[in-house]
């Protein structure tokens, strides 16, 4: 495991973002863990986030012009991640998001901030559940004539959804031909817990990935 990795993990266990229990999903699923990214609700928390997704964007290697955030999660995470990338990097690149509605007064339309025409984009959002979000955040970027190139996610749970054995990433990595990077997985906590969590944490963790794992 790299380092800001367990650094994510760590921060995201100590400030109660992931937590351990049982928990019912939306999709009614009981789950042991629970994963809450609007809990990075400081400026101490969201740097600690946003240096986690750089250092992730960094690994991936990819190059890209403009960091999409979808509304509304997304929109204080292209923000604070351009920022960063900025700072640690010396990498200007812009940052738009969208509006639910669109504005037919001054600057109008759905987009904020820097244009996507002809530009190599990348999505940044916390987490992707059924890929309904990520699939319109597609369309909006398809519009705006840019060019998807990346996506990065805080956390990629690894279970399967209700109608297959596939996870939602790898139906939309398989559907638009784009890679899809997470801070971290659930096989990253699984890890990181068999050191630093008890024995029967764990086993629920395992038990859950058996039960739910994407192939």
């Amino acid at each position: 495991m790299k380092p800001h990795q367990q650094t994510f993990i760590e921060t995201s266990i100590a400030c109660k973002i992931l937590k351990f229990g049982s928990f019912t999903l939306k999709s009614g699923r009981r789950s042991p863990y629970f994963f809450n990214s609007g809990l990075f609700h400081s400026g101490k928390l969201l740097s600690a986030l946003a240096e986690s997704y750089v250092q992730t964007i960094l690994d991936s290697g990819v190059e890209f012009d403009v960091i999409f955030g979808p509304a509304y999660k997304g929109i204080a995470l292209a923000a604070v991640v351009a920022e960063k990338l900025y700072t640690i990097a010396n990498r200007d690149v812009g940052y738009c998001y969208n509006r639910k509605e669109a504005k037919d007064h001054g600057e109008g339309g759905s987009i904020v901030g820097a244009s996507m025409n002809g530009r190599r984009v990348l999505i940044i959002d916390d987490v992707i559940t059924a890929g309904t979000a990520i699939k319109e955040a597609i369309e909006i970027i398809d519009a705006a004539g840019g060019k998807l190139v990346e996506i990065v996610i805080a956390l990629d749970r690894q279970e399967r959804g209700s109608e297959g054995e596939q996870s939602a990433i790898r139906k939309l990595k398989s559907e638009f031909r784009v890679p899809i990077q997470s801070i971290a997985s659930l096989g990253d906590i699984i890890e990181y817990g068999r050191v630093a969590m008890s024995k029967e944490q764990v086993e629920l963790l395992l038990a859950y990935r058996e039960a739910y794992g994407a192939q």
